[in-house]
């Protein structure tokens, strides 16, 4: 008898559970409609934009640090419910704001319920979905963060031309797909792995049985059961010890160099670099929806390549074509050029099926069993770290460096050694299961 899959419940399965990843794209894209108004509203200099949109980050770094916690506590479901209910709950206290202040304190709640989704949803789809389709499952948690960032977008173009407090109700919508995601998560099942670890075998092999027949759930199990064997519980500092340091630092470095490649500022900035360019406020927000499209378009193609092209060719184009792009993007930017959104849309495209997604993709898989929980944990947290250094610095560097345009060069340098950094340094995870992922960076 052959392993046969249930792929229809895989793929609802792990469909729910990217949910949390359109709410990170939601909490991600909101802003660049509603920072205008909120400049004008609380007459925010440099450092406070940079503050405000960066604030998103300093609460994904803590949502991080509590749900690697509570995630190995609670389990992966009950804790994605809590990140529901945080995202309900900051959606609707940031449309309430009444000073700058309380609104970075709600950006913060939302940003911890980010972070949560972040390093659980693609956690829970790698620990249930089988290493022939992993890549592609895992991946639908881009997918659901570009789908929120265009549809963010969307109604942030329609929502503008509502008065000085079009904003409030920009933050207000996301109330509505935080609650259906809660729903959602009720009809999920726990994490076989988890299960295992917690001593419901047979639990643990009544989930495995819903994926696939009693040859695949018998297999799946001895898997799980052979990676359990010798774990425990590690600290940050023993995941940069021999044998698990090369995998650790490679799915870091990759985890800050996807934020420090450049791509968020256009994704956060949209109107304040077309506005640089010469776009009215319409123009401007109506460039958001382009990105978010072309975002969505690229990132369908990733989802088709990552399993048969491979995570390292992907990541490798990825960061080259950007470091190009950059260039292109300032010259066009500093010359104020009417193509100007070709090379900015171009370099949305080629981060959308390659850096974006399969960076995701590494961080769930990468690390070995032993130490997957607490490397993936703080993988995730140096992202979000990264990201709040890029935003928070954005308008400031643009002021220290003589304009917009001059930041994209730095980020052009900082592409190419990142692409240097993975010609050397990554290699392939294609088709490897998890379990057998600790062969694969020691030699």
């Amino acid at each position: 008898m052959t392993p046969k899959l249930n792929t229809g419940y895989i793929f609802l399965v792990s469909l729910i559970s990217a949910l949390g990843g359109y709410l990170f794209g939601f909490d991600f894209a909101v802003i660049a409609g509603a920072l205008p108004f909120l400049k004008t509203q609380f007459d925010l200099n440099a450092y406070q934009e940079g503050f405000t949109t960066a604030s998103l980050a300093l609460g994904c770094m803590a949502g991080c640090i509590y749900a690697g916690r509570v995630s190995e506590k609670l389990g992966r479901k009950r804790s994605l419910m809590i990140a529901a209910l945080v995202f309900t709950i900051s959606s609707l206290l940031m449309a309430a704001a009444s000073s700058i202040s309380f609104f970075i304190a709600a950006r913060f709640c939302a940003g911890f319920a980010v972070g949560m989704a972040s390093l659980l949803s693609p956690m829970y789809i790698a620990e249930i979905a089988p290493a022939a389709i992993r890549g592609r499952m895992v991946s639908l948690n881009q997918l659901a963060v570009v789908i929120g960032i265009l549809v963010t977008n969307i109604v942030n173009y329609y929502l503008g031309s509502h008065g000085d407090d079009s904003w409030r109700w920009m933050f207000g919508a996301g109330a509505v797909p935080s609650f259906l995601f809660f729903f959602g998560i009720l009809v999920l099942p726990e994490s076989p792995s988890w299960l295992f670890r917690k001593g419901r075998t047979e639990e643990a092999s009544k989930v495995l049985q819903k994926f696939g027949n009693d040859q695949y759930a018998s297999q799946a199990l001895t898997m799980i059961r052979n990676s359990s064997v010798t774990e425990e519980k590690v600290s940050v500092a023993a995941i940069f010890k021999k044998p698990y340091s090369t995998a650790v630092v490679a799915g870091v470095v990759l985890a800050m160099f996807q934020q420090f490649c450049g791509i968020n500022v256009v994704f956060n900035y949209t109107p304040a670099i077309f506005e640089s360019v010469g776009f009215d406020k319409d123009d401007q927000l109506m460039q958001t929806v382009f990105i978010g499209a072309i975002n969505l378009l690229f990132t369908l193609l990733a989802i088709s390549l990552v399993d048969k092209l491979g995570r390292k060719p992907l990541m490798f184009a990825g960061a080259a074509l950007l470091c190009l792009l950059h260039v292109l993007n300032a010259i066009a930017i500093a010359t104020k050029s009417p193509y100007t959104t070709i090379p900015l849309l171009a370099s949305i495209g080629t981060y959308a099926c390659t850096l974006a997604p399969v960076t995701w993709v590494l961080i769930s898989e990468i690390f070995p069993g032993k130490v997957r929980s607490t490397a993936t944990s703080f993988a995730v947290l140096c992202l979000w770290a990264a990201y709040f250094i890029l935003t928070f610095t954005f308008p400031i560097l643009s002021e220290l460096l003589g304009g917009i345009a001059n930041t994209f060069y730095l980020y052009a340098a900082i592409c190419f050694a990142g692409a240097v950094f993975i010609h050397f340094r990554i290699r392939e995870t294609r088709g490897v299961e998890l379990e057998n992922m600790d062969s694969v960076f020691r030699h």
